[in-house]
Order: C-alpha cells, then sequence, then structure tokens
C-alpha cells in the first residue's frame, strides 16, 4: 500500500507549477480585451442578431412583420449561432521544448503553455467547449476543465521531440497544434492531412527561441538535443550556419504550404516577442470561418 505522506508528496510535486501556468496565462487572458464575445453567425439561438432583407427560400413564419412594415420590403431577423465549438489542442511537452537561450526569456515550453491555456481560457468565455488531444481531456466547458487542463500541461515527456495527436478530434471541429515543430515533419503532415479529411480546421503555432533564428555559433561546438539522444559536434559552426538557416526556412515554408493544403493557418512566434500578440492571432485565427 502506497504510504500516505509519499502519495502526498508526489501529487504536491506534480500539482507545484499548476498555480503558476494558471495565474500566468489567466493574466495573458486578460490583456485581451474581447467584449463579450459571440459566434456572430446567423443560426439557431435566441439571441437576436441583426435585421436582414427577405431572400427567396425564406419561410414566411421567418418574417418579422413589425420591421416589414416600416419599409417597402419584407425583412429577416436573425438569429445568433448558439451552438458551442468544440477546439481540441495539442501542446508539444516533448524535452526540445525546454530550450532557452537566456535566463530571461522563458522557455519555449513555458510560452506554449501559457498560451495555450489562455487561448482555452478565452474560448470557454466565449463559451465554447475545451479540451486536449490524445483523449487526454475531452472538450467541455468551466472552470474545473480549465484547471484539468493547467494539470495535464504541467506534465512533462523526455523524448526529443513531440509528434502532434490527432486521438479524440472532432469531426468538424477546430484544433490547435504548438510546437516547435523542428523534429520530422512526416507525423505532422499525416496528423494535418488526417484532420482535414474530417473537416477540422485549425492553427499551427511554431515557437522558436531568437537564438534558433540567429544560430550565433562559431568555431568549435557541441550541439546536443534537451533530450541527449542527438549530438553533433564540428569544428566550424560558421561553416554550418547558412545550410541550418536554409533549412529552417524550408521548414516554414513547408509548414506554411502544410497549412494553405489544409485550410489551416500557420505562424511563428519567437519567445522574446510579445506574447499578447500571439495570444490575439490565436483567437482570431480559431474565430476565422
Amino acid at each position: 500500500m502506497t504510504n500516505a505522506l509519499t502519495l502526498r508528496s508526489a501529487a504536491e510535486q506534480l500539482a507545484g507549477p499548476m498555480p503558476a501556468l494558471l495565474a500566468a496565462a489567466d493574466q495573458l487572458a486578460s490583456t485581451v480585451m474581447l467584449g463579450d464575445h459571440g459566434r456572430r453567425r446567423a443560426g439557431m439561438g435566441d439571441t437576436f442578431w441583426q435585421y436582414r432583407p427577405a431572400q427567396q427560400g425564406d419561410e414566411a413564419r421567418a418574417i418579422d412583420w413589425r420591421r416589414s412594415a416600416r419599409a417597402d420590403s419584407n425583412f429577416v431577423a436573425d438569429k445568433e449561432w448558439q451552438i458551442a465549438q468544440s477546439v481540441l489542442l495539442w501542446v508539444d511537452q516533448s524535452a526540445a521544448m525546454q530550450f532557452t537561450s537566456d535566463d530571461n526569456l522563458p522557455t519555449k515550453s513555458a510560452r506554449a503553455r501559457t498560451l495555450a491555456l489562455a487561448t482555452a481560457i478565452l474560448l470557454t468565455r466565449g463559451g465554447e467547449r475545451v479540451g486536449l488531444t490524445g483523449l487526454r481531456l475531452p472538450p467541455k466547458r468551466g472552470a474545473g476543465q480549465i484547471r484539468q487542463m493547467a494539470a495535464l500541461l504541467c506534465e512533462d515527456n523526455n523524448s526529443d521531440f513531440g509528434t502532434p495527436n490527432t486521438q479524440g478530434l472532432l469531426p468538424h471541429s477546430r484544433a490547435l497544434f504548438i510546437s516547435d515543430f523542428l523534429g520530422d515533419i512526416a507525423p505532422t503532415k499525416t496528423a494535418l492531412f488526417e484532420a482535414a479529411d474530417h473537416g477540422i480546421k485549425g492553427c499551427i503555432l511554431q515557437i522558436l527561441d531568437p537564438q534558433e533564428e540567429a544560430f550565433p555559433f562559431s568555431g568549435r561546438t557541441n550541439f546536443q538535443s534537451m533530450g541527449g539522444g542527438i549530438t553533433h559536434e564540428t569544428l566550424s559552426a560558421d561553416g554550418l550556419k547558412q545550410r541550418y538557416l536554409d533549412k529552417l526556412a524550408e521548414r516554414k515554408d513547408a509548414l506554411q504550404t502544410l497549412a494553405r493544403q489544409t485550410g489551416w493557418q500557420f505562424h511563428t512566434h519567437h519567445t522574446n516577442a510579445s506574447a499578447t500578440s500571439a495570444l490575439l492571432w490565436l483567437y482570431q485565427s480559431l474565430e476565422a470561418r
């Protein structure tokens, strides 16, 4: 039988980062003043949205005769669409995301988790259901869902690079994938095309440290992946710089092409840039129809 003190200690260690992540995400979400969000699309619901001229095919019962009496044509009162959208998130929690080139900058993982949770907070405030892929957290609404998501996002895995997990994605829902996407691109390509086949649209957010864009290395350098599974030593890092930058540009172009082919949206965010601007891009992109 597990000792109670040992179990409590393990639980506290696991939950330790969660309050900090929740606080950071909530603070970030609060910087985005979106007002009373609404789906703002005509459809099923009880909330009035707008009057529009009646069109061929509109049923007679849809016509607002009181409004129509004040004009020379008939008008229909559209209701606002109020069916909550499910948004599933995949956040890379691999060792590669623990990198930061400067103690004054957040790790890629910290920025990814904060942005993911802040996005989830904004979406739930707008009435949407949020969850995590991989059947880790089915989409729901409410503060309890956000707390569970925070706890799961605080977990790490030791793999060198992460690969998108599409399990649990619902047909015609929305999805958000956040990673540095510096590992093998094949699983990402498979995941996006699989999602597109089920009518799922979404966003790809690539998070990079500024050093990964600049490659400021020279002379003898030993490169090692954060997980320790990949190492490469060179006597002249200067000679690798252009090849590296070309490869990075090719990877970004490949991700942009994948997004275009599958109807997704792609953006690169750097950890030394404003988190608020990235959050705005995420929220607006997920709302785009």
